[in-house]
């Protein structure tokens, strides 16, 4: 489906007695990964209103892909990207007032297929729809992280590769119009992939989920310090409406430092749906108190 306007043009750079939660597996799974925000020291019992969620069987894949989305904007790191594998587990609790909590544990796969490795960890997360609002509250936590070091390597691989390049990247329509992504794009891709991470996680509500479908442009800019900067224009593929969304995204990356988004997307949403900025750290955006 066509996208329903042209993506402006390139820019320089910036009740009932509730019941317990099934939370076993979130404190089984705390050695390594991105925490995103700490969980209040109020519990469901200690909210009037909570009961256990008749959910939908996609709600727990809506919640894991929402996770992940935070988790791989968190981390930074295009050679740590993970996508869903499987849900193993979850329980959904609902304040008619305020939301759905979501508890769940899901296994991860590697981004790029062509890596070759098969489950990549085991992730535990903590995922609060607001009401139908974007932007879910979410603490994760995974294991199994690719090793430190090679992830690094890799990294600076790909970071000096690109600040060598002579000429600025101009690059259109990946993947092409067969669907192949050509191996010396896979870098651009998975640097796009990164930053749309933010943006489909900003977007997600418990009804709509989004999968960048296509980079409609790439513009590479030069830069007097250390990071390197792009302007996107992905196609987002927006469920269950089906439609697809252009996204203008400004991406600051520097291996180990925190990722810097700004978007702005093509459609008829309010201002503050629409655009955003973030600068990704160790501390989290989002809060899970008081639900």
């Amino acid at each position: 489906m066509p996208p329903r306007r042209q993506p402006p043009p390139a820019s320089g750079p910036w009740g009932p007695r509730p019941a317990v939660l099934l939370l076993a597996p979130l404190l089984l799974l705390t050695q390594q990964g991105v925490a995103a925000a700490p969980v209040g020291a109020e519990g469901p019992e200690d909210s009037p209103g909570l009961q256990d969620a008749e959910f939908p069987s996609g709600l727990l894949q809506q919640a894991a892909r929402a996770a992940l989305h935070f988790f791989n904007f968190r981390a930074g790191s295009p050679s740590a990207l993970r996508v869903l594998a499987a849900v193993l587990e979850g329980r959904a609790t609902v304040n008619p007032k305020k939301g759905c909590q979501v508890d769940l544990v899901f296994t991860t796969d590697h981004y790029n297929p062509e890596v070759g490795e098969e489950h990549l960890g085991k992730c535990s997360a903590r995922v609060f729809f607001r009401n139908q609002k974007p932007r879910p509250a979410i603490n994760v936590t995974c294991t199994r992280l690719i090793e430190k070091n090679k992830r690094q390597e890799e990294d600076y691989l790909l970071y000096k590769h690109m600040k060598q390049l002579k000429t600025p990247l101009d690059v259109t329509s990946i993947p092409d119009s067969h669907g192949h992504i050509d191996p010396s794009l896979r870098p651009i891709w998975d640097l796009a992939f990164l930053g749309s991470s933010y943006v489909m996680w900003e977007k997600t509500t418990q009804f709509l989920h989004y999968y960048m479908a296509q980079i409609s442009s790439v513009n590479q800019w030069k830069t007097n310090d250390d990071t390197i900067d792009f302007d996107y224009t992905v196609l987002l593929h927006e469920f269950s409406t089906q439609e697809i969304i252009p996204c203008r995204i400004h991406l600051g990356w520097y291996p180990g430092k925190p990722l810097k988004v700004k978007y702005h997307c093509q459609e008829l949403q309010t201002p503050e749906e629409a655009s955003g900025t973030e600068e990704g750290s160790a501390v989290a955006p989002t809060e899970l108190n008081n639900f």
